[in-house]
C-alpha cells in the first residue's frame, strides 16, 4: 500500500471514529418515523435486541480501556464484544421497527462506520501493548465469536506473558462505563416502538 492510500485510510478511521455517535443520532429519528412496528417484529426485535444488551454489559464488566488488555469473558471469544453487542441491539430495534428496508440501511451504516473503527483501536491497543496484543490478536478474531475460549498457553508452554486482566466480571467497571444507560437507551425504544404501534392501529 503506497503511502498516499495509508493515509486515507488512516483519515477514515480517525473520521469513522468522529462520527460514529452523531450518526447515530441521526439513525434513530429516521427509524421511529418510518417504524411499521407489528407485535411480532417486536417480540423477534427485542429478543435480538436483549441478547445485544446483555453482551455489552458483559463486556463492560471486563474492560480497562488504555490500562490492560480484557482477554477474559466475552473478549476471549471476540476482541469488539462491545461493539457486537451494538450490532446486536442496533440490529434488534431495526428489525423491531418492521421496515426491511431500514435493517438494511442499519447494515451498511454499521458495516462502513464501525469496521474502521475497530481496525483504528486495535491499532492503538497494538501500540499500547505490543508484546500481549500479538499473541491475542493471533487467536482471537477481531468481531465474529470464536467459540473456543482464547488461552494464553499452547501445548503447556506459554507463548506469551499470561494475560493481565485475570479476574471475573466487575460491576464497578459496569458502572464506570455508565453502560446502564444502554439499557435506559433501549427501554425508550422500545416505549416509542410500543406506542406507535397502539397510535397506528396496529397489532
Amino acid at each position: 500500500m503506497s503511502e498516499a492510500s495509508k493515509e486515507r485510510s488512516l483519515n477514515f478511521r480517525r473520521l469513522a471514529q468522529r462520527i460514529r455517535v452523531p450518526v447515530g443520532f441521526i439513525f434513530a429519528p429516521l427509524l421511529l418515523i418510518a417504524a411499521r412496528p407489528t407485535t411480532g417484529s417486536l417480540m423477534a426485535g427485542s429478543v435480538v435486541a436483549l441478547a445485544g444488551l446483555a453482551v455489552r454489559a458483559w463486556a463492560s464488566g471486563y474492560l480497562k480501556k488504555n490500562e490492560e488488555i480484557a482477554t477474559r469473558g466475552p473478549y476471549a471469544h471476540t476482541r469488539n464484544p462491545l461493539y457486537l453487542g451494538t450490532l446486536l441491539m442496533g440490529g434488534g430495534v431495526t428489525i423491531s421497527a418492521g421496515t426491511p428496508w431500514l435493517v438494511a440501511l442499519f447494515a451498511a451504516l454499521y458495516l462502513i462506520i464501525y469496521l474502521p473503527v475497530m481496525l483504528a483501536e486495535a491499532e492503538t491497543v497494538n501500540r499500547l501493548f505490543p508484546e500481549e496484543y500479538h499473541h491475542y490478536s493471533r487467536h482471537v478474531p477481531l468481531f465474529v465469536p470464536h467459540l473456543r475460549p482464547y488461552q494464553p498457553q499452547v501445548d503447556g508452554s506459554p507463548e506469551s506473558p499470561a494475560p493481565l486482566n485475570r479476574k471475573g466480571f466487575d460491576s464497578a467497571l459496569y458502572l464506570r462505563h455508565r453502560e446502564y444507560r444502554a439499557a435506559l437507551g433501549l427501554l425508550a425504544a422500545y416505549g416509542l416502538l410500543v406506542a406507535k404501534l397502539y397510535l397506528s392501529g396496529g397489532r
